[in-house]
């Protein structure tokens, strides 16, 4: 406490469904990872549909990401209005109706139109990762959340480990025509090829708008205790709160995470592309995206382990040598070729996995009152993941593939920085406590 002669805290009411509440909730993770890694089989079969270069495909991404920056605040404002539960049942009904508009889309077919309807999911998307993520850090002991937020990330890796195999089976099953023999067909041909082409959406897409919408009335029906602030006052007037940018922990957390998201969502959105190169894996994209699994089930191994490492040992320190090793194989994906750079860029993911609930811990050490607002900053970081791809791909564009991963190494280095430094606490004006010094 700085001054203040009060405690407070988060914490969570006694509810009939406390003891299965973590359960309930991780199961978002999982949908929200499963819907995110969708976008790296989108990327190719969109680039291909619309025979776009690196810099204009990577819109799918900025489109997607660039909603978590919007919608980052109000969506900690709805729980201020409405509680954490109904926020989170309006975030997979609006994620729903983003999914549903796949459907024109892919009727029409148009490109502004795909990226409406990722804006739309991502919009629901983040009422989600506002909600949740600080929902499961209080939703038990202090000293366990870097541990309970490893475990649910694990589980939205697992999302992201099942979505490219199941994806390639969907969108990428079919047989694309090259570039020199679509420019050779006719208009009316050449949009009858679209259509049939971006038709293999709809199917995926409606099927995960009833899946969302279905959880969506079993949470609204489901009884999850209430988070509330607790205050014990000696004195009659409470201390006025402190600014948030006060909290320098906080706002490096908020640079570590858009870094994070950008370096991960980078080398998702092109590990396709690159394994496909002639010099790299020399395999059809949808073999490619068969690998792209691996990628993310590192992330799902790593985290599952993380929960289990970070109870032991300080949560910066394995996030700075997470962040090094990650440095290190994306650096000698760049300086080899074949198998040796293929598997290095995969293995990226392993120590990707630790990254995002480490952050987000460390962020929102000691907020307390002040930590739906810093969660909404964090998840605001996520702009990361909308602007580092795209300048990725025209850096991929100029200078080809292979060595756009030097922007991605470079996000690591500031990581490994903040898990080292800059996630220490200096400035604790929230008198409050609700994940320890970690």
């Amino acid at each position: 406490m700085t001054g203040a002669e009060s405690t407070n805290r988060l914490a969570v009411e006694s509810a009939p469904g406390s003891k299965t509440a973590l359960p309930m909730v991780i199961t978002l993770f999982f949908l929200w990872g499963f819907i995110t890694c969708l976008n790296d089989i989108l990327v190719p079969h969109l680039k291909r549909l619309f025979t776009l270069n690196y810099a204009e495909v990577m819109l799918v991404q900025t489109f997607f990401f660039t909603g978590y920056f919007i919608f980052a605040l109000p969506s900690g404002k709805a729980i201020d209005w409405i509680g954490y539960k109904w926020t989170m049942v309006a975030g997979l009904l609006i994620m729903a109706a983003g999914a549903l508009c796949f459907l024109p889309a892919a009727t029409a077919p148009s490109f502004p139109l795909f990226l409406m309807a990722l804006g739309i999911v991502a919009a629901g998307m983040t009422l989600l990762q506002v909600a949740a993520n600080p929902y499961v850090i209080v939703l038990g002991p202090p000293q366990t959340a870097s541990s309970r937020l490893n475990l649910a990330q694990a589980f939205n890796s697992l999302g992201t480990t099942v979505a490219p195999y199941l994806g390639s089976l969907f969108i990428l099953g079919t047989v694309p025509l090259a570039v020199d023999r679509l420019k050779q067909l006719s208009p009316a041909a050449l949009h009858a090829y679209r259509v049939s082409e971006a038709s293999v959406v709809k199917l995926p897409y409606t099927l995960i708008a009833i899946i969302l919408v279905s959880f969506a009335i079993a949470m609204a029906l489901y009884k999850l205790p209430k988070i509330r602030a607790h205050e014990e006052n000696a004195s009659s007037a409470a201390a006025p709160l402190p600014s948030i940018w006060t909290q320098r922990h906080l706002v490096l957390a908020v640079a570590a995470i858009f870094v994070y998201v950008g370096a991960e969502v980078s080398i998702g959105s092109f590990l396709i592309n690159y394994l496909s190169q002639p010099n790299i894996g020399n395999m059809p994209q949808k073999a490619a995206a068969f690998y792209v699994a691996f990628y993310w089930g590192g992330a799902m191994i790593g985290r599952f382990c993380g929960a289990g490492i970070t109870q032991k040992l300080r949560a910066g320190s394995v996030l700075g040598v997470a962040a090094i090793a990650a440095c290190c194989l994306v650096l000698t994906s760049m300086l080899t070729f074949g198998h040796v750079a293929m598997w290095s860029i995969i293995l990226v993911g392993l120590f990707n996995s630790i990254m995002w609930p480490n952050i987000f811990a460390l962020g929102l050490a000691e907020l307390g009152p002040l930590t739906n607002l810093g969660s909404s900053l964090l998840v605001m970081g996520v702009l990361g993941a909308a602007l580092i791809p795209l300048l990725q791909g025209f850096v991929a564009d100029h200078i080809g593939i292979h060595h756009a991963f030097f922007l991605p190494a470079l996000c690591y280095l500031y990581i490994c920085y903040f898990g080292f430094s800059g996630s220490k606490i200096r400035i604790t004006g929230a008198g409050q406590e609700i994940v320890p010094v970690v």
